[in-house]
C-alpha cells in the first residue's frame, strides 16, 4: 500500500469515529477564540450555531464566508426558513465581506429535502462551505443525520455550518457548537457599523470552550477582539451536566 492509500484510508477511519482529520485550522482572527480552537476553525468538519433571533444568522454565514475562501459557497434551507426571515440578499451578503458570485442558494420544500440536498453538495470536492440552516425541531435531524453530516463533511473536507433557530440543543457528532446573540456597539469604537456577536463556545471536542465579544470585519472577512469584555472559559469545564455528556 503506497502512501497515498495510507492516507486516505486514515482519514476514512478518522471520519468513522468523528475525528475531524489532520487538516490546518482556519484562523478566525480573533485570537482568544482561535488559542482555545488550536488555531481556528478545523474545515471539513460540522460545526452548530445556535442563534437567538437572527443575531446567529450573521455570525453563521460570517464563519461560512471565513471558510469557504475562493470556492462557492451553498447555503440551503427549506422554504419555511425564507418565509420566516426573508430571502438572502446579495447585496446584503456583499456588504457581509462575502462575494455574492460564489454563493449558491438552494431552497429545499421541507427540512428533509434540505438534508438530502446538502449530501448531495458534500459529495461534490468543489465546494468551499456548506450553511444548512434548518429552524425549529425537524425530527429528521436527530444523532444519526448529524453523524451522516459529519462523515460526509470528513471525507470530502467541506465544511458545514449547521444554523439553528428556535431549536433546543439535542445530542449530535458537531465538533464544535456555538450559541450566539447580538452585542451592542460602543459609541467610541470606529467600527460602529461592524456587527457584534455575543458568542459561547459551548462544546468543542478537540480542546476548551470560551465565550467571546467578537467584532466582524467584513472588508477584511475577519473576525477580531471587540473593545470590551472578554471572558475565556477554563479548558476543562464541561459543556453540559454530567449526566448529559455522554449523551451529547
Amino acid at each position: 500500500m503506497n502512501n497515498t492509500a495510507k492516507i486516505a484510508e486514515l482519514r476514512h477511519i478518522l471520519a468513522r469515529y468523528g475525528l475531524p482529520p489532520d487538516r490546518a485550522p482556519v484562523a478566525l482572527g480573533h485570537a482568544q477564540a482561535d488559542a482555545v480552537l488550536g488555531g481556528g476553525l478545523r474545515p471539513g468538519s460540522l460545526h452548530e450555531v445556535f442563534a437567538q433571533e437572527w443575531s446567529g444568522g450573521g455570525f453563521a454565514a460570517a464563519l461560512a464566508v471565513r471558510m469557504t475562501g475562493a470556492k462557492p459557497l451553498f447555503w440551503v434551507r427549506p422554504d419555511y426558513e425564507a418565509l420566516e426571515y426573508g430571502a438572502v440578499s446579495p447585496n446584503g451578503f456583499l456588504e457581509l465581506g462575502g462575494d455574492p458570485r460564489q454563493l449558491i442558494q438552494v431552497r429545499a420544500r421541507k427540512p428533509d429535502d434540505a438534508l438530502s440536498a446538502a449530501a448531495d453538495i458534500l459529495g461534490c470536492p468543489h465546494v468551499g462551505a456548506l450553511l444548512l440552516e434548518l429552524g425549529g425541531m425537524p425530527k429528521c435531524l436527530d444523532l444519526v443525520a448529524s453523524r451522516r453530516l459529519a462523515f460526509a463533511a470528513n471525507e470530502s473536507g467541506v465544511t458545514v455550518i449547521l444554523l439553528r433557530e428556535g431549536a433546543n440543543v439535542e445530542p449530535s457528532a458537531a465538533l464544535t457548537r456555538w450559541q450566539v446573540a447580538s452585542a451592542p456597539s460602543r459609541a467610541d469604537d470606529d467600527d460602529w457599523g461592524n456587527p457584534v456577536f455575543d458568542a459561547s463556545l459551548v462544546r468543542h471536542r478537540a480542546g476548551g470552550l470560551g465565550h467571546f465579544l467578537m467584532q466582524w470585519n467584513p472588508e477584511h472577512a475577519v473576525f477580531k477582539t471587540h473593545p470590551g469584555a472578554v471572558v475565556a472559559a477554563p479548558a476543562h469545564r464541561p459543556a453540559y451536566p454530567q449526566e448529559q455528556r455522554r449523551a451529547i
